[in-house]
C-alpha cells in the first residue's frame, strides 16, 4: 500500500505512477509508516491542515525503505509494530542509507516503558511519541524535527 497526497488532492494508490520529483511541489515531505489505516487518515489529515506538506504512506516496514530512498522525506513517522519488517528493523535500515542518514525519525509506540523508547533510540530515531499523543504533542514534534519554514 502506497499512498501520496499533497495537501486535498486525492492520494496516489500502489499501481499508480510515482515519481520522487513530481511529489516534491510543497515545501516538505513527510513519510508516514503505519499499519492503521484509520492512524495514517488522522496523521494525513493534521499533516495537510498544516499547510505545504505532502505526505506519503506505507503500510509496512519494507515499504518504508523503499519510499524512504525514492521521495527522500524531511521527516519519517513510524510505528513501532508493522508487519514484514517492524519499526525498529526498518528505521535501523532507513539510517544505514545515505540518502537518509540524517532525515528525522519520529517513533510512535503504544509501549511507554523505558526499554522501548531505549530499543527505538538504539535503532536510530530521533525523537518517541506514545500513543495516545495529543494534537499538541504532535504538533511540537514537527515543530521540532520540520525545517525552519516547513512546519507552519
Amino acid at each position: 500500500m502506497v499512498t501520496t497526497t499533497h495537501n486535498q488532492t486525492p492520494p496516489l494508490r500502489a499501481g499508480n505512477s510515482l515519481s520522487g520529483t513530481s511529489l516534491r511541489t510543497s515545501n516538505s515531505c513527510v513519510l508516514i509508516v503505519e499499519d492503521h489505516e484509520d492512524t495514517r487518515f488522522m496523521l494525513r489529515t493534521v499533516l495537510e491542515m498544516r499547510g505545504d506538506i505532502s505526505v506519503v504512506e506505507a503500510d509496512n516496514g519494507e515499504m518504508a525503505i523503499e519510499l524512504a530512498q525514492r521521495f527522500a522525506p524531511d521527516l519519517i513517522l513510524i510505528d513501532s509494530n508493522l508487519p514484514l519488517l517492524d519499526g525498529y528493523e526498518a528505521t535501523r535500515r532507513i539510517r544505514e542509507l545515505s540518502s537518509t542518514r540524517a532525515v528525522p525519525i519520529v517513533f510512535l509506540s503504544g509501549h511507554a516503558q523505558p526499554a522501548s523508547e531505549a530499543k527505538a533510540f538504539a535503532a536510530g530515531c530521533t525523537d518517541y511519541l506514545v500513543k495516545p499523543y495529543g494534537l499538541g504533542k504532535l504538533g511540537l514534534v514537527l515543530e521540532r524535527h520540520l525545517p525552519p519554514g516547513k512546519a507552519m
